[in-house]
């Protein structure tokens, strides 16, 4: 697959800058500021690595990782009770794990089809 052809890479790549800001305009704690900026710049840099590597899988697996790390890290890491970023942790966090997965699936039918193709 060409390189910069995953449009929905593009928007894990958005959802990662947005979590990374976030901090800016939403009221937080330092917890909650700290683990949405190492969250956010991960999930950017991995949405980057996938939009230069559209099929390989473990950077997709990585993007439905940290889909479940943003969507549980209120509460891991105590900030459930801050509810404007809490939702941008949910919120960022069921986007960039369906597209994660909805990646991983893509890809391994993509694979499993170049297999069982005949010589």
């Amino acid at each position: 697959m060409k390189r910069w052809t995953h449009p929905q890479d593009f928007i894990v790549l958005l959802a990662g800058v947005y979590a990374l800001l976030s901090p800016i305009w939403t009221t937080t704690t330092d917890r909650a500021t700290t683990t949405m900026i190492v969250l956010g710049a991960i999930t950017a840099v991995i949405a980057g690595i996938e939009l230069m590597r559209p099929d390989w899988l473990p950077a997709e697996g990585a993007t439905a990782l940290l889909g479940i790390l943003f969507f549980i890290s209120p509460w891991v890491m105590g900030f459930s009770d801050i509810s404007a970023m809490a939702w941008t942790a949910w919120i960022v966090g069921a986007v960039t794990f369906l597209i994660g997965a909805a990646d991983i699936q893509l890809t391994r039918s993509h694979h499993g089809e170049a297999t069982t193709t005949p010589m």
